[in-house]
């Protein structure tokens, strides 16, 4: 039975090798580069626009359909992604790719603004009602209606699903139980009760109590990381120039060896650096779209560009900000990797740092937990109807306690190779469907240009 089991546990290890390989890196990078050309570069042109409909709150939004705010939207979406990857991911990059990495992280996620714009897009506008009247969408809905393709969507949908209980779920439960048992020496299994506990008060209430608890959870989580990380980063302001320069030098020259780091060519760079960016900030594997289709809109653009914020938040600021401390305290060629790495750099940044780390360890957890359950809801709801949807609560619920107290050495490469599975259908229907996004923000932007033309004569 054991070897049945290392021989299962190798074949997985080889289908994600091979799922993460180049041929996956190449294509979503490249579809984020495709859309940015097609769309103008929409997400530096409309930046600062994104950014107001995301952060200011318009009486409008709360009388057109959908089930939560786009703020709610917003964060619920950042609650997945905004993750150990912004801890554990950017300090594995850099370990293992050189401050190098860094740089190809910022270029994943500035062309994967546009990548996760065109989700919401095609979220918003394929989007359907279920029996309770909420809504229904994400890839599985713009797959199957807008290119005909139902065994293509309902393909993704297995892989989200699966996913939810990996990545979303079981992963993250673990890491939380490391983290305060490491820290505060809790039992796991404390951990794991409390946990479900959490879990059930809120993913029981469905989407909108879900919108209302992240809606005030990753503001506060996010802003309590961000406020250690700048503390350290204001401690050694002097050295941020410096620290630019080698990031920007070294994304296109070997990095050499010093330390316990033993040397990085320029392709594992970029490798490390595209890799991790994407599995921080998700764009193009077609989660953050579920959340958005759910946004109150009746305009797919205006969630959209709400959205692409979510990815310039994730990745061109806290990723960053996480990089920095790591090269700015000298840790990131000490031989560590992952959240340890990022713990040791904080804990040297200044006296009780490292509490930082473990407390927006537990807190970017669970929030990942919330927004994945609501991610495997609507994917399980799609392939067997709104019966499922109590039975999979509960399910995942229980997933989590068990995450907490088992060791997921296969979990982690399912979870991984399923979640990048989710992209090749996601990806498919992005470029299949680009003439319709295109189509959407044109004629979006003429109408709003010929509105405050209007508006501005009337003044």
């Amino acid at each position: 039975m054991e070897g049945l089991h290392e021989a299962f546990a190798e074949l997985i290890g080889e289908v994600g090798a091979f799922v993460w390989g180049p041929p996956m890196l190449i294509f979503l990078v490249g579809t984020g580069f495709w859309l940015t050309l097609a769309l103008r570069g929409v997400q530096f042109r409309k930046l600062w626009y994104s950014l107001y409909l995301a952060f200011v709150k318009r009486k409008e939004d709360t009388d057109e359909p959908g089930d939560i705010t786009h703020f709610q939207a917003l964060m619920t979406a950042l609650s997945a992604t905004v993750g150990t990857g912004n801890i554990a991911g950017v300090a594995t990059a850099i370990a293992a790719g050189g401050p190098g990495a860094l740089f190809w992280m910022w270029v994943t996620g500035l062309v994967g603004m546009a990548t996760k714009y065109s989700e919401a897009v095609l979220a918003v506008k394929y989007r359907e009602k279920d029996e309770k009247g909420e809504m229904c969408g994400g890839p599985m809905y713009y797959i199957s209606k807008g290119l005909g393709w139902k065994w293509l969507g309902a393909l993704f949908a297995v892989f989200a699903a699966v996913a939810s209980f990996g990545i979303g779920s079981m992963v993250q439960s673990n890491s939380v139980a490391d983290a305060i048992h490491a820290t505060f020496n809790v039992p796991t299994y404390a951990t794991g009760i409390v946990l479900m506990v959490f879990t059930a008060a809120v993913i029981l209430g469905g989407i909108k109590n879900i919108g209302r608890v992240t809606g005030t959870l990753v503001p506060v989580m996010i802003v309590f990381y961000m406020g250690g990380a700048l503390i350290i980063l204001i401690l050694n302001i002097a050295a941020i120039p410096a620290a630019l320069v080698l990031i920007v030098k070294q994304a296109f020259n070997p990095t050499a060896a010093s330390g316990g780091f033993l040397g990085a060519s320029v392709m594992l760079a970029i490798r490390m650096g595209v890799s991790r960016g994407v599995f921080s900030n998700e764009s193009g594997l077609g989660s953050a779209p579920i959340a958005a289709a759910a946004a109150q809109t009746d305009c797919p653009v205006t969630q959209a560009l709400v959205s692409m914020t979510q990815t310039f938040i994730d990745t061109i600021i806290v990723c960053t900000m996480t990089g920095l401390v790591l090269i700015l305290t000298g840790v990131w060629n000490s031989g560590d990797t992952g959240a340890r790495l990022t713990h040791s750099a904080f804990q040297l940044g200044f006296p009780g740092g490292g509490y930082v780390v473990a407390i927006g360890l537990v807190l970017f957890a669970y929030s990942t937990i919330l927004g994945w359950s609501y991610y495997g809801e609507k994917s399980i709801e799609y392939l067997l109807g709104l019966k499922a949807v109590v039975p999979f609560r509960i399910v995942f619920t229980m997933s989590v306690g068990v995450g907490a107290v088992a060791k997921l050495d296969l979990v982690w490469s399912l979870s991984d190779t399923f979640n990048g599975l989710m992209a090749i259908p996601n990806l498919i229907g992005l470029v299949f469907l680009s003439p319709v996004i295109v189509k959407e923000t044109r004629d979006y932007f003429v109408t709003k240009t010929q509105d405050d033309r209007i508006l501005d004569s009337e003044d």
